[in-house]
């Protein structure tokens, strides 16, 4: 009954986990990759107005133009691009999967991070494609040599994820460009997953890799920068071509993205587009809070943007240190969910401070225990 396609995917470890805590007395929920402030007021009595409205009826596929205006009027006046073409899209996820749906045939080959979001390898395989991981282990930096190496006849798409889920590494304007160069010589769609560009802490962001490569596909949301990571708002913007057939797929799929919720992410973006709805600052702090509370006791690389910490397993592998941890309250993924490898494990700090601070001095005194 069940198609070969569905049964040779993976269950979400993260799902796991979200469900898990509702099993957990009192859990310290470092788990779950989603901002703990909530959606700005104004911009809920937006979508509360237009539902009142009357405005509930299927949306245009590709996205109401209120909202395809100001994202125009966004990525033009942030990023200086003017893309050929955008569509809304239900969520990030959805972009991703409407891309590689439009792009790839069977056989074909994808160029992804390792570590990766859970959703790099998966969708791929949907497809019938076939994921080829270029390792950015210890430090997360990218080594465009080493990723050329893996281009076959088969390489259709280079996938790009900066600010980066689950690493929190901030790809450099000198790797992007190399990686562009890459790109160019190859002839290599790029799929840039920028969700988390309002989450960058240190020194000027990078170009958007569009600017570097006109056959890029940005992927981007509401999720992170704005906490709408219920209301399912997503875009992508890139070539004409591919935006059609990406629009063509979401009819018979997705259909469209509620107009309520478009209405409230114009409304965020005419209001400036703040990063992180205002909250930048206090996620940098959260960051050295995160930072300070496990240094001495875990190997790990500061992230220069998102809200994650991809540490080493002090001892074991990611899934029994954080198994451990689970049975000490406090709630992080194991690596192998975004990894060909199980050394490692994720803590989201998108949490409030005091959450925070207890849980790393749980996880410490874990690591030093032993198993």
């Amino acid at each position: 009954m069940i198609s070969r396609r569905a049964a040779a995917m993976e269950s979400s470890g993260i799902r796991k986990v979200f469900d898990l805590a509702a099993t957990v007395k009192n859990p310290l929920n470092l788990s779950i990759g989603q901002p703990d402030f909530d959606v700005p007021e104004p911009w809920k009595q937006v979508a509360v107005e237009a539902i009142r409205a009357g405005r509930n009826a299927y949306a245009p596929t590709a996205g109401i133009p209120e909202l395809r205006k100001a994202l125009a009027a966004h990525l033009e006046g942030r990023y200086g691009w003017r893309p050929e073409d955008l569509v809304v899209t239900a969520g990030v996820s959805g972009a991703l999967a409407l891309a590689l749906l439009a792009t790839l045939d069977p056989g074909d080959e994808v160029l992804v991070p390792d570590p990766y979001f859970v959703s790099y390898k998966q969708l791929p395989l949907m497809c019938g494609a076939r994921p080829v991981f270029y390792d950015v282990y210890p430090d997360w930096r990218i080594d465009a040599a080493a990723v050329e190496k893996l281009v076959t006849p088969r390489t259709k798409v280079l996938l790009v994820n900066t600010p980066a889920n689950p690493t929190g590494a901030a790809v450099s304007e000198a790797e992007l460009r190399a990686l562009a160069e890459l790109a160019r010589r190859h002839d290599l769609l790029v799929l840039a997953d920028e969700v988390y560009d309002d989450f960058l802490y240190d020194g000027a962001a990078p170009p958007t890799f569009a600017r570097l490569w006109p056959k890029t596909l940005v992927t981007n949301g509401f999720s992170k920068s704005q906490a709408m990571t219920g209301w399912r708002v997503g875009w992508a913007a890139g070539p004409r071509e591919l935006i059609a057939a990406m629009t063509k797929v979401q009819q018979f799929t997705y259909v469209t993205v509620p107009p309520a919720f478009q209405l409230a992410a114009a409304e965020s973006l005419g209001a400036g587009g703040l990063p992180a709805a205002g909250h930048l600052d206090e996620y940098r702090a959260k960051r050295e809070l995160a930072c300070a509370g496990l240094a001495g006791a875990f190997e790990f690389t500061k992230p220069g943007g998102a809200f994650y910490i991809f540490a080493k397993a002090p001892w074991g592998t990611g899934t029994e240190f954080a198994t451990a941890a689970v049975k000490e309250r406090v709630l992080v993924i194991p690596g192998c969910v975004f990894s060909e490898r199980d050394t490692h494990f994720r803590i989201s700090f998108a949490a409030p401070d005091a959450v925070l601070e207890e849980a790393c001095a749980i996880l410490c005194r874990l690591a030093k225990r032993g198993p």
